[in-house]
C-alpha cells in the first residue's frame, strides 16, 4: 500500500476525517457550511489521545519555557508506540534536504504534534511560535530552552512544520512575520495536510515553498469511496461542495428553510456561527426574519 493509501486509511481510522451524513452539514468557524471536518492531529493515535497533549499544552501556556520538554517527551512517547504517528513524522522529516534548513518550527498549538517530533528526528533546534508571538528555541534534545528576541536567528533558515493548511491565515498572522522578527528566513513548509483553499498560492507570493504529504481534493475522495470509506451520498455531497462551496450551501439552504433560524435558537456557537452566515449574506427569508425576532 502506497503511503498516500495509507494515510487516507489513517485519517478514517482515527477520525481526524469525518465526513457527514447528507443533509447534516458541518459549521465551519468562518460562519460556512460544508460535508467534512478535518482534525490532523487525531493521527496522533485517537481524538483521546490528542486531546490529552492539548490539554498538557494548555496547562503550560503560563509556563512557555517548560512547554518545549514536555511535549517532547509526549510525543517521542507516542512516536515509539503508534505506527501511524510514527509514519507520518518519518515522511514530514524526509520532505526536504535537511541540510537546507537549520531550524524546525511549529505554531501553537497543532503544529506542535508533528513539529516537535520531526525536530527530535532530525536533531534540530525547534522554534516554537505561540499565538501571541512568543518564541522559544530548544536546543540539544530540548534540554535548553530560551525566549528568543528579535535578531537573535539572523541568517538561519527555518522550516515550518504544519498539520493542516487553508488559507495559510496562521503564517501570514503569526507564524512568518515572527520566524523575519526573529531575524530568520522561512523558504520552505510541510504540512501533513493542504486543504487547497489558497493557502499553497498565498505562501508561493511570499517566497515560501508549500509541500502536503496529502492534499484534500476530488482525487482524494474518489479513492476514500473505492476504498468504502464514505458512500457514494456522501461522494456526491462533496462532490457538489467542491465544485462550488458557495452553490452547496444555497441549495442546502434552500432545501433546509428553517435551518439558520432553527440554529440562532440553539445559541452558542450555533447562534454564531449562524448570525456569521447571515452577515456573509447566505441567509434566506427565513433565516433573515429568525435574526429579527431573535433581536
Amino acid at each position: 500500500m502506497t503511503d498516500q493509501k495509507s494515510i487516507i486509511r489513517w485519517l478514517f481510522e482515527t477520525q481526524a476525517i469525518r465526513v457527514c451524513p447528507p443533509g447534516q452539514p458541518f459549521w465551519y468557524t468562518s460562519g460556512t457550511l460544508g460535508p467534512y471536518y478535518i482534525n490532523t492531529h487525531f493521527l496522533y493515535g485517537s481524538e483521546t489521545s490528542a486531546n490529552d497533549l492539548l490539554a498538557l499544552i494548555e496547562s503550560l501556556a503560563d509556563e512557555p519555557l517548560f512547554l518545549p520538554p514536555q511535549i517532547s517527551l509526549a510525543v517521542t512517547k507516542q512516536y515509539n508506540h503508534v505506527p501511524a504517528f510514527k509514519r507520518v513524522c518519518d515522511l514530514l522529516a524526509r520532505s526536504y534536504p535537511a541540510d537546507s534548513f537549520d531550524i524546525v518550527s511549529g505554531g501553537e498549538r497543532r503544529d506542535f504534534f508533528f513539529s516537535v517530533q520531526v525536530a527530535n528526528l532530525l536533531g534540530k533546534p525547534h522554534l516554537s511560535i505561540l499565538k501571541n508571538g512568543t518564541m522559544i528555541l530548544s536546543q540539544d534534545h530540548f534540554t535548553k530552552n530560551l525566549l528568543v528576541d528579535a535578531g537573535v536567528l539572523t541568517g538561519s533558515q527555518v522550516l515550518h512544520v504544519a498539520d493542516l493548511v487553508t488559507e495559510a491565515s496562521s503564517y501570514q498572522r503569526v507564524w512568518l512575520p515572527s520566524v523575519r522578527r526573529a531575524g530568520a528566513n522561512m523558504q520552505q513548509t510541510v504540512t501533513v495536510i493542504d486543504r487547497n483553499q489558497g493557502g499553497r498560492e498565498w505562501l508561493a507570493e511570499n517566497n515560501v515553498i508549500l509541500k502536503a504529504l496529502v492534499q484534500i481534493d476530488r482525487r482524494f475522495f474518489v479513492q476514500a469511496l473505492n476504498a468504502g470509506q464514505i458512500s457514494s451520498d456522501q461522494f456526491a455531497m462533496i462532490d457538489r461542495f467542491m465544485t462550488s462551496p458557495r452553490d452547496f450551501m444555497d441549495h442546502f439552504l434552500h432545501e433546509h428553510p428553517t435551518f439558520l433560524e432553527q440554529q440562532i435558537a440553539l445559541g452558542g456557537r450555533n447562534k454564531e456561527r449562524a448570525l456569521r452566515c447571515i452577515e456573509k449574506g447566505y441567509a434566506g427569508q427565513s433565516g433573515t426574519d429568525g435574526q429579527k425576532q431573535k433581536q
